[in-house]
């Protein structure tokens, strides 16, 4: 497969927009330091990318909408994870602005657009999921893989939760509210006080904002942060999914702003 790459820069920031994977921020330089984890075993493990047209797992691949019952591919551990947007192949349909299909495994017609703009300290997203030929569910948002240390310098990360959904014993959140104990996170979270910022000290302090509701965070590993703004919670095809019809998007955006420490 021909490498189909698109670079973007603003002042001392460059970034890589992955055409091939997702249409995924493959790499973001900030002063000449990169802030991403640009490799991974498997395409959930590295770079921005965005959830579409659900976003985290899906249990056991399976979800009911309008009395029929749909399988999706099992790509993690016995479930469906992150939709289908991340795998596919994208098109530039305009200077800041990409689409794909949803893709045969999504059992709805449809397509996403998503928007990237980046502007001196600052990067803009919007994702917008489309049906095309009925309704259909979806929930969508992106998962940042983040370094946790940058020129040796480990980040702290300062969020805020007004509560955590349950996980059950397959590790998928359930809807039921618990209080929030101490990281590390494989976890969703709402009623968030502020907006999450994730600091490198003495480099960059970074502050996430977004219009959607929920975040998952995911901290076990020692070499990432992933702070995910997403529209719903995990496994809401199966709970309170968002319904798209054509004409009526599900829409989502997120900023991440950042300012130098030196």
């Amino acid at each position: 497969m021909k490498p189909r790459r698109v670079t973007m820069s603003s002042y001392d920031t460059t970034l890589v927009v992955d055409l091939n994977q997702g249409c995924r921020i493959a790499s973001l330089h900030v002063g000449g330091r990169e802030l991403l984890i640009t490799t991974g075993r498997s395409p959930i493990e590295w770079g921005l990318y965005p959830m579409a047209p659900y976003a985290g797992r899906v249990r056991d691949g399976s979800f009911g909408f309008d009395e029929r019952r749909y399988e999706l591919p099992r790509t993690l551990n016995g479930h469906a994870i992150h939709g289908t947007a991340y795998l596919q192949e994208w098109e530039q349909n305009g200077d800041t602005t990409f689409v794909t299909d949803l893709g045969p495994p999504w059992p709805f017609p449809g397509f996403v657009l998503q928007e990237i703009r980046l502007e001196d300290g600052s990067l803009s997203l919007r994702l917008e999921v489309h049906a095309t030929q009925g309704p259909m569910p979806a929930s969508c948002g992106w998962h940042p893989w983040f370094r946790r240390v940058v020129d040796d310098t480990a980040s702290h990360l300062d969020f805020r939760p007004g509560f955590m959904l349950r996980r059950d014993q397959d590790g998928i959140s359930t809807l039921d509210r618990a209080e929030v104990p101490e990281g590390p996170w494989d976890d969703c979270f709402g009623e968030v006080a502020s907006p999450p910022v994730l600091e490198w000290p003495g480099f960059l302090r970074m502050r996430v904002t977004t219009d959607c509701d929920w975040w998952v965070v995911y901290n076990e590993r020692d070499y990432a942060t992933c702070i995910e703004p997403q529209t719903a919670p995990p496994d809401a095809l199966n709970n309170s999914p968002h319904v798209v019809r054509p004409g009526h998007p599900l829409v989502a955006n997120a900023t991440f702003q950042w300012t130098k420490l030196k």
